[in-house]
């Protein structure tokens, strides 16, 4: 509920910001020479031979000064990648561009380590940083470097587009998610100077902020939350521009889906044990941006909290209609239910922003957000194993998300050789939470003395549902 509310919050502060869009930040004049900065981008990849090429072709196409333009791929792979790599660099360095392949003899702290490393010798003012997968338009350095000319500003973070979005239904909710992060989230809060992320990639870092916030650590999974609130600890201003869209491509089997979702929640959490204290004992803070701080860094735990609700909510129905005196406690507890509801009109908000009112894309978006909790719920046992982990200091390597380049693939994706063969170790309590759920549905009918009690029964379906879908796509993905 208290998450509800923040959320609401946040909506009001996105309205808000986009009703008033006036931004007075100064911007650098890129037609004066004087003014244009020194940029380096980095590529940090492992084991990428799907997009890899797609990646360095997209990337020399940017448009920006190339004597005040370097390149450094940053390339940890451990397959033949490397040498196409190296001969790819060498043919657009060939052109003039500035470019170098740089590998390192061990995987030291991950991507972290590598940005670090590769921070070392960058020649940069500012850094960018792009993922294997995503793919600037040309003109992105001049849509973001140029609002680092306010000296308080630290990070330039833009919005994720998403080039499969309608590819299945598993990328239509992770695109959903996502909408809302980048809409919702990221302007609720920057618009009212509260803490928000870089995103890991399609951002850009004053280089002076990265050194004096501590430099890259490689002791959570998720280095650029880390980073990110270390960096506005120490006052450094971050800049969101929901306005620059950068494309990327979303997970399209679920056991992609659940690596990555796997390493976001346990990095969540790994940050809320690292960041909380000092969040809460900042005194510069405002004690709203506290608590949206800790708030933001709850995140993943929201999921460890649906599946206790969820596993609770089946001896919850049977307690309810046994003990009688009991019921005006029930009554009371109806009032949560307007989570739901809050959540509901949040996200319609952000829906009506990518697709347009009307009441045809809202009856579309209440299958979508349906479709969306049941997944999302049907991820919580995974996601819960993750924030445990996470909340308890457990430690595990950084698990890369294979990506597929479908435009070059297409129906042969499923021989991507990094896709990972085996079933999750989980698979078998998700199947008997599916039988759990379904019992909870049949025990509605047979329960109270009214001839059923269906108060649960949505709840108890989309969490039936959830796991159903979570475990015949875990199955049916392999095949």
């Amino acid at each position: 509920m208290l998450y509800a509310f923040a959320q609401l919050n946040l909506l009001v502060n996105y309205l808000k910001a986009r009703k008033n869009q006036t931004d007075n930040n100064p911007v650098f004049d890129l037609t004066n020479t004087a003014e244009v900065p020194f940029v380096t981008i980095q590529l940090p990849v492992f084991n990428e031979a799907y997009v890899m090429e797609r990646l360095l072709d997209n990337i020399a196409l940017m448009d920006y000064p190339r004597h005040k333009l370097e390149i450094q791929v940053l390339d940890d792979s451990t397959d033949e990648t490397v040498k196409t790599t190296a001969a790819h660099v060498d043919k657009l360095a060939a052109t003039g561009l500035d470019i170098k392949h740089i590998t390192r003899t061990n995987r030291v702290g991950f991507k972290a380590g590598a940005l670090k490393e590769g921070l070392e010798i960058a020649k940069g003012e500012f850094i960018a940083i792009f993922d294997a997968d995503f793919l600037p338009e040309s003109d992105w350095l001049k849509k973001t470097v140029i609002y680092f000319k306010n000296p308080e500003i630290g990070v330039v973070q833009t919005r994720w587009g998403h080039l499969n979005r309608d590819f299945s239904i598993l990328t239509q909710v992770q695109a959903f998610a996502l909408d809302a992060h980048f809409t919702l989230e990221q302007v609720g809060r920057n618009s009212k100077g509260h803490f928000i992320n870089f995103n890991g990639t399609a951002g850009i870092w004053r280089k002076q902020t990265i050194i004096e916030a501590g430099n890259w650590e490689g002791d959570t999974l998720t280095e650029d939350l880390d980073l990110s609130y270390r960096a506005q600890l120490k006052g450094w201003k971050f800049k969101y521009l929901e306005d620059v869209t950068t494309p990327a491509e979303l997970p399209i089997v679920l056991s992609a889906a659940r690596s990555q979702q796997f390493r976001w929640n346990k990095g969540g959490a790994e940050n809320f044990r690292k960041m909380a204290k000092r969040v809460v004992t900042n005194k510069s803070l405002s004690f709203k941006s506290k608590v949206h701080g800790i708030l933001h860094l709850l995140n993943s735990t929201m999921f460890l909290n649906v599946l206790i609700v969820g596993v609770l909510s089946v001896p919850m129905l049977f307690i309810k209609n046994t003990y009688a005196h009991l019921a005006p406690y029930f009554y009371a507890m109806s009032f949560f239910v307007l989570s739901s509801i809050i959540f509901f009109i949040c996200y319609w908000f952000m829906y009506k922003n990518t697709y347009g009112g009307g009441f045809k894309n809202f009856i579309s978006y209440i299958g979508m957000f349906f479709t969306f909790f049941s997944i999302a719920m049907g991820f919580s046992l995974h996601n819960s194993i993750a924030v445990i982990e996470g909340h308890i200091g457990k430690r595990s390597e950084f698990v890369r998300t294979p990506k597929f380049n479908l435009a070059a693939v297409g129906k042969n994706w499923k021989s991507n050789k990094y896709l990972r063969k085996n079933l999750s170790k989980n698979l078998i309590i998700e199947f008997l939470l599916i039988l759990y759920f379904a019992f909870g549905i049949v025990a509605a009918f047979y329960v109270g003395d009214q001839g059923g009690d269906f108060g649960l029964l949505p709840f108890h379906l989309m969490l039936m549902i959830g796991f159903g879908f979570v475990f015949i796509r875990s199955l049916t993905d392999k095949q």
